[in-house]
């Protein structure tokens, strides 16, 4: 164990001693949550994912709190459109750690990979990994500090919401807004797949999508159109004027080896237009990802994309655009007291220190360091693995895990 923990050691060695024969029991947990297709887009059953959690909340005497975003009028099918957010609280007093977990998943490459399968420690399926891994450890924490009989000064905080994976408009910064999120708050950790290190800091994001505006006309007749895509590529060519310009700026955050540290602006992940090949094509679109660094003013980044497009306009060229998902950069320094204790608890279970990163995209612990609250991410999966074809994650490390965030807990509201 770490200096930190030396003092408590009994308790740790409770709680690690009452997770240890737990890997099934977390397994089969998993499993159903995998079972669950919360794809996003578009939102697939949160309804159902919702309530298998708040059912395990209950079960293991936890309060807690459900909070539906307001429905949209439009909406074809409520068990399908419902996000459902879960505040569940264990505990008392007003000092309160955030245990942070987002259900949604990204799209499968197939419907199979809602079918979990395990392989010895490995439990492979969409989500295992990003996060619902991660909700398990957190989850089984709350467990054994309750098991064990710990007493905690304070308590701790489960937020388990929607929306993540496309920029938490139902989920996090709903509540955020609404002032539900972070409340007596004195530190958060996040359950994202961070490969063994703890990500303290992330890249503020603005993706949208710009819509090029044309007139159709037969090939044998194009002077009597205006070409889309023509007028697409001018855009494109001023964009690329900009991304010149913002890939000469750098982080001075810690990174991992495979990234770089400059800033990002990445132009056409996914884009479309056209009717037909002889066919001038009239509507040409492109989306447009651009990542801000922690050190850049995220409105001023903001405001020169949007001068860009409004130049274009007044030249002539016919477009809109819409806003995907923005969010702003946050950065937490590693010597905060949570910050310490959460890398004392790591050490402590798996013997090396970790390394603090900047997180190559965006986190939901930009919502809490908005009120001032220190934010961490530390979790079970691999990044390398989340979001693709064989997403799986080691039952061990969220076993681990779970006893991280117990210690954590310990550490920071300690009686």
């Amino acid at each position: 164990m770490g200096s930190a923990l030396h003092g408590r050691s009994g308790a740790a060695e409770r709680l690690l001693a009452w997770l240890e024969p737990r890997e099934e029991e977390m397994a089969a947990l998993l499993a159903e949550l995998v079972s669950v297709p919360t794809e996003n887009p578009p939102g697939r059953n949160y309804r159902a994912c919702a309530d298998l959690l708040e059912n395990k909340l209950c079960q293991t005497g936890l309060t807690c709190e459900r909070h539906e975003f307001p429905a949209s009028p439009n909406r074809v099918d409520a068990s399908d459109d419902t996000a459902v957010s879960l505040l569940a609280r264990f505990g008392s007093g007003t000092r309160t750690l955030y245990f942070h977990g987002h259900y949604d998943v990204v799209p499968a490459q197939s419907p199979v990979q809602f079918q979990p399968v395990r392989k010895e420690h490995f439990l492979f399926g969409r989500g295992s990994c990003d996060m619902k891994g991660g909700i398990v450890a957190m989850l089984f924490a709350v467990r054994a500090l309750q098991e064990c009989a710990v007493e905690l000064n304070g308590r701790i905080a489960l937020a388990l919401v929607p929306d993540e994976e496309t920029g938490g408009a139902r989920g996090s910064a709903w509540l955020a807004r609404e002032g539900k999120l972070g409340r007596n708050a004195i530190g958060m950790l996040l359950a994202e797949p961070t490969s063994g290190v703890v990500w303290n800091a992330n890249r503020g994001a603005i993706s949208l999508r710009i819509t090029v505006l044309g007139k159709s006309a037969h090939v044998g007749l194009q002077h009597r159109g205006v070409n889309a895509f023509e007028q697409m590529l001018r855009v494109a060519e001023r964009l690329q004027e900009l991304k010149r310009d913002v890939e000469q700026r750098k982080t001075g955050c810690t990174i991992g080896a495979e990234q770089t540290r400059s800033s990002i602006l990445m132009l056409g992940g996914e884009s479309g237009g056209g009717t037909n090949f002889n066919v001038v094509p009239e509507r040409c679109w492109f989306t447009l990802d651009r990542r801000i660094n922690p050190e850049e003013d995220f409105d001023a980044e903001k405001n020169r994309l949007i001068m860009v497009l409004q130049e274009c306009r007044r030249d002539g060229i016919r477009l809109e655009w819409e806003i995907l998902q923005e969010g702003r950069a946050a950065a937490c320094s590693e010597s905060d007291s949570l910050g310490r204790s959460l890398a004392q608890s790591v050490q402590g279970v798996s013997g090396e220190a970790p390394r603090f990163e900047m997180c190559p995209g965006l986190l939901e612990t930009r919502f809490y360091a908005a009120l001032g609250v220190p934010a961490y991410a530390y979790g079970p999966g691999l990044l390398s693995v989340a979001h693709g074809p064989q997403e799986y994650v080691d039952m061990r490390k969220v076993r681990d895990c779970a006893a991280i965030y117990a210690l954590t807990a310990i550490e920071m509201l300690h009686a």
